[in-house]
């Protein structure tokens, strides 16, 4: 038996993985256990994207989830993704253009009709998508289930596989915490099919689509550790940064607002790291939904190379 411990995009996808391999699996998640922080993720399978910060083998290695999230996501949108900036921060788009790959230059306008007139240049990267956090990991804990997976709060695995995120900083002295925070309105007058990145050199965001006319609004990258709602100075950037975007966000309805924890090492690189009892899987930072699979897939191979071992 190997027990999992950790509900988020993390243990989830790690108990997938084990459990579609036909090994016995359970799932840990205390009942006082917090929202994890995926639950408030934008759900962006934006590899190329995130190359303009992120190191390289996050950008090659996360290109496999997108694959990963479409055969079990019903929420899966391979729509790719759109990078703007306003006319007087056309270095930053520029700049983004340099730092990344896989994508080409675009007149906004001809891929999402509500922007046209208002940005001229764009940054179209067509092979990346989307998903909806929720349904993808409410689908998740689902098929486990179907598949008789145990979800309990005591373990009774010989090996343990620890997801907690942040809550297992006490065992890792080098994860951190980086707060990040959301918002999600239901917007009318705006019609969007992919998310959008809105490049500026102090409030950058991304806007992503969801169904029944819903946008996810993030999301703030704050070094600290501090748990608690979102902040005011949070939602005014945030909803300025929408508005400036398109001003029919200024009539959407706030549904929904979020602030969360994400785990972080100090390079921002996700780790499997063995342990004498099993393993960490950690360190997600701003790339859950995009490196849980990944991660998830190498731990799966580790397992049958160590049983294999043994025999």
């Amino acid at each position: 038996m190997i027990s999992v411990l950790g509900g988020g995009v993390a243990g989830l996808c790690v108990a997938t993985a084990i459990s579609e391999q036909g090994h016995e699996v359970e799932v840990i998640v205390p009942n006082t256990a917090p929202e994890p922080a995926s639950w408030l993720a934008g759900g962006m399978l934006a590899p190329f994207c995130e190359g303009a910060t992120a190191p390289d083998c996050v950008v090659a290695r996360g290109q496999a989830a997108i694959g990963w999230w479409a055969n079990r996501a019903r929420s899966f949108a391979a729509c790719g993704t759109l990078v703007i900036a306003q006319a007087g921060n056309a270095a930053e788009l520029d700049h983004f253009a340099r730092a990344t790959q896989a994508h080409r230059w675009i007149d906004p306008g001809q891929l999402e009709p509500d922007l046209a007139g208002r940005f001229t240049r764009g940054l179209f990267f067509p092979s990346e998508a989307h998903l909806d956090p929720r349904e993808a990991l409410t689908t998740l804990r689902d098929g486990l289930f179907a598949r008789g997976v145990r979800f309990g709060e005591a373990s009774d695995g010989q090996c343990t596989v620890d997801c907690r995120g942040i809550a297992a900083r006490d065992d890792l002295d080098d994860l951190r915490a980086v707060r990040g925070e959301m918002l999600e309105v239901v917007a009318p007058d705006v019609s969007l099919m992919r998310p959008v990145r809105l490049l500026h050199p102090r409030l950058p965001c991304y806007i992503v689509p969801r169904s029944e006319g819903r946008y996810m609004i993030g999301a703030t990258m704050i070094e600290n550790g501090r748990a608690g709602p979102i902040t005011v100075r949070a939602t005014m950037d945030l909803l300025s940064a929408a508005y400036a975007l398109h001003p029919g966000f200024a009539e959407a309805q706030i549904i929904n607002t979020g602030a969360g924890l994400r785990p972080a090492f100090p390079d921002n690189i996700p780790v499997l790291r063995r342990t004498a009892g099993g393993f960490h899987l950690n360190g997600l930072y701003r790339h859950g939904f995009l490196m849980a699979p990944v991660l998830a897939i190498e731990l799966v191979q580790q397992l049958r190379k160590e049983m294999v071992g043994k025999r």
